[in-house]
C-alpha cells in the first residue's frame, strides 16, 4: 500500500473490525491515532454485536452493528444503516469471508486492505489497497499500519474506553486497602482444536500462592460450558470469587481496570488489560505472545511457545509460519505452576518497592 497517496485528509472514513475483543481493541487504538491527528474525520465503525457492547457508547464514534446471528439479513441491516453515504476510504480491517463480503456494500473509492500474504479468505478480491506488507509483527503493530498508510502521524498510543460509575462502584467492591486484586480468566474462546486453557490444577496451585501472599483473586469469564467448570472448580474451597458467567463486559473492563494484575492465556482480556493499562500475566504455549500476547506486559509473559514448537511441531520459532498455532492439547502443560509464580513474586516483589500503591 505504498502507493497510496490522499490528496487531502479525508472527512469521512468507514473503520470494519467486527471481532474479536482483542482484534477490536487494537483497531480501537487505531482509530484513537487517526482522531488524535485528524479530530475533523468523521469515523463510522462497522462492529460485531458482542463487541459493541464493550465499545459502542464511545461517544465519538458512530458505531453500525452486524449480528452475525441474523445470516443474510445482518448484511441488509448494515447497508440499510449506511443507505445512501460515501466515505473518502475504508479500512478493512478484518480479513474473513463474512466480513470481506460487507466491503462492497461500502461505498468508498478506496477500500484498504491488508497485504496479500495476510488478507485472508481472498480479501484481495474485495479491497483495492494494500497496507505495505512485513514481517514479525504484533497484531497491533499491523493494525496500526492502516493509519501509517493512510498518512496519519504517529500519536502515543490510547483506548480511552469508557466506564460508567456503576460498573466502577461494582468493581470497587472487590478491592480491599493493602490486598492487591488479581483477576483471572482463565479460559480463552471455546473454539475447535484451540488448546490455550492452562489446568484447572495448575490455575488452583497458583491461586494457592496468591492468597498466600495476600491478594484477593476474583475469576471471571464468559457463560460456556467450560468456563463455568473452571470458576466452579476453581473457587470451590473459597478462596478465590467466582464471577464467571456473572460480568458484563462493562463489568469485566471495570474489574480489569481496578486489578493490580491480570493473568490469563490468550484471549481477549489481555489486551483489554493492556488498554487500561493494567499488567497482564500471559500464559503462551501454544501460539506466539511476539504476535498476539499482552503488547505492554512483555516481561511479564510465560512463554512457552518455542519448547512447544519444538516439541510438537519438530521446528525451532524462526522455521515456523508467523503467527501457526501449535495445535496440541498437552502443549499448555509446558507452562509450569513454577514459571507463573516466578513471575508472581518478582512482580510484586519489585512493585512493593515501587511508588506502585498495591
Amino acid at each position: 500500500m505504498s502507493d497510496l497517496i490522499l490528496k487531502k485528509q479525508p472527512e469521512n472514513i468507514c473503520v470494519i473490525r467486527l471481532s474479536a475483543i482483542g482484534d477490536t481493541c487494537h483497531a480501537l487504538a487505531v482509530v484513537r491515532r487517526i482522531q488524535d491527528d485528524w479530530p475533523q474525520a468523521n469515523i463510522t465503525w462497522i462492529i460485531g454485536k458482542t463487541e459493541a457492547r464493550l465499545l459502542a457508547d464511545i461517544p465519538d464514534i458512530e458505531f453500525i452493528i452486524f449480528d452475525k446471528s441474523k445470516g443474510r439479513l445482518a448484511y441488509k441491516e448494515v447497508r440499510q444503516a449506511l443507505g445512501e453515504r460515501s466515505f473518502d476510504i475504508a479500512l478493512c480491517m478484518h480479513a474473513s469471508m463474512r466480513v470481506n463480503l460487507l466491503y462492497r456494500s461500502i461505498r468508498a473509492p478506496v477500500r484498504l486492505g491488508f497485504d496479500r500474504k495476510r488478507a485472508k479468505d481472498f480479501q484481495c478480491l474485495f479491497t483495492n489497497r494494500r497496507i505495505a506488507a512485513a514481517h514479525g509483527e504484533h497484531a497491533l503493530e499491523a493494525m496500526m499500519s492502516f493509519a501509517s498508510a493512510i498518512g496519519v502521524t504517529p500519536q502515543p498510543i490510547r483506548w480511552d474506553i469508557p466506564l460508567d460509575e456503576d460498573v466502577r462502584e461494582f468493581a470497587a467492591d472487590y478491592r480491599s486497602p493493602n490486598k492487591p486484586l488479581v483477576l483471572i480468566s482463565p479460559c480463552s474462546s471455546n473454539r475447535s482444536r484451540n488448546f490455550r486453557n492452562w489446568s484447572i490444577k495448575n490455575y488452583a496451585a497458583t491461586i494457592q500462592h496468591l492468597t498466600g501472599r495476600g491478594c484477593r483473586v476474583v475469576l471471571t469469564g464468559g457463560p460456556s460450558e467450560i468456563e463455568l467448570e473452571y470458576g466452579t472448580a476453581l473457587s470451590a474451597n473459597g478462596i478465590a470469587d467466582n464471577r464467571v458467567g456473572k460480568t458484563s463486559l462493562k463489568q469485566l473492563a471495570a474489574l480489569i481496570d481496578a486489578a493490580d494484575l491480570v493473568i490469563c492465556p490468550d484471549s481477549g482480556p489481555a489486551h483489554m488489560a493492556t488498554a487500561f493499562s493494567t499488567p497482564v500475566l500471559g500464559l503462551y504455549a501454544t501460539s506466539n505472545p511476539d504476535r498476539t500476547g499482552p503488547f505492554a506486559s512483555r516481561e511479564l509473559t510465560v512463554n512457552r511457545y518455542p519448547d512447544a514448537a519444538m516439541k510438537y511441531l519438530g521446528k525451532s520459532v524462526d522455521k515456523l509460519r508467523w503467527g501457526q498455532r501449535v495445535r496440541h492439547p498437552d502443549a499448555m502443560d509446558l507452562v509450569t505452576v513454577s514459571d507463573v509464580v516466578s513471575k508472581i513474586d518478582g512482580f510484586f516483589d519489585f512493585d512493593a518497592n515501587s511508588d506502585r500503591a498495591l
